[in-house]
């Protein structure tokens, strides 16, 4: 049975969380809007990671480990070029040993990466900059698998058989694609709208309405 006092509890607590049951039935049938870039700054910060994830990460150095499966035989393919092939196979002579063995279990990190998370940046991008509340879910699961790719990958960097002799650098390096999924999950976990707000009957534009409520004169 539960207690009452339980449950009171649990309702001051809700709102801390940035949630209220009695507030989100409410606000759930008004019109809604975006609330502008400007007034979401830290949103900023998360398509930045997204941009460099999509631009480098994922289709230079991600992909460069799909097209030359042997780095100590090969040539250099028409993308990624050859000074960032170059500087890929830099980072795995002196920091990475795992980058240049590329066992099964990491280049099927990497197909994940270019088939799953590449795409969810450049769809990312769209929706934190125009505020799309859509992309919630979508990012709390790319918050997960990302957590978890990085978590297995550091394992086998620290203890492994291609264990990484300058492992600090390593973690420093992989560092953010840890604190940004778990700041993304704390931005998207407790509300069911992360970039609109309710369209009140004060501040509506006539623009934001459907037809049928927009004033005929």
């Amino acid at each position: 049975m539960i207690h009452s006092g339980h449950v009171q509890e649990s309702a001051k607590l809700l709102p801390w969380l940035g949630y209220s049951p009695f507030i989100h039935s409410r606000e759930s049938t008004l019109p809604r809007r975006p609330v502008p870039l400007g007034r979401r700054p830290w949103d900023v910060v998360f398509v930045l990671f997204f941009l460099v994830n999509l631009g480098f990460i994922t289709y230079v150095v991600d992909l460069e480990q799909l097209v030359i499966a042997d780095p100590a035989n090969f040539g250099y393919p028409v993308w990624p070029p050859a000074p960032l092939v170059d500087l890929v196979h830099w980072w795995g002579r002196n920091f990475d040993p795992l980058l240049l063995a590329r066992p099964p279990f990491w280049l099927m990190t990497i197909w994940i990466d270019v088939v799953f998370f590449g795409p969810f940046y450049a769809v990312a991008i769209y929706a934190f900059l125009r505020g799309r509340d859509w992309i919630r879910l979508p990012s709390l699961f790319w918050a997960g698998m990302m957590t978890a790719n990085v978590l297995i990958i550091l394992m086998e960097e620290r203890y492994g058989t291609y264990a990484s002799p300058r492992f600090g650098i390593v973690l420093a390096a992989n560092l953010p694609w840890l604190v940004v999924p778990a700041a993304l999950i704390v931005r998207m976990a407790w509300r069911s709208h992360p970039f609109t707000e309710p369209l009140r009957h004060f501040d509506e534009d006539p623009r934001d309405l459907p037809p049928s409520r927009r004033s005929s004169g």
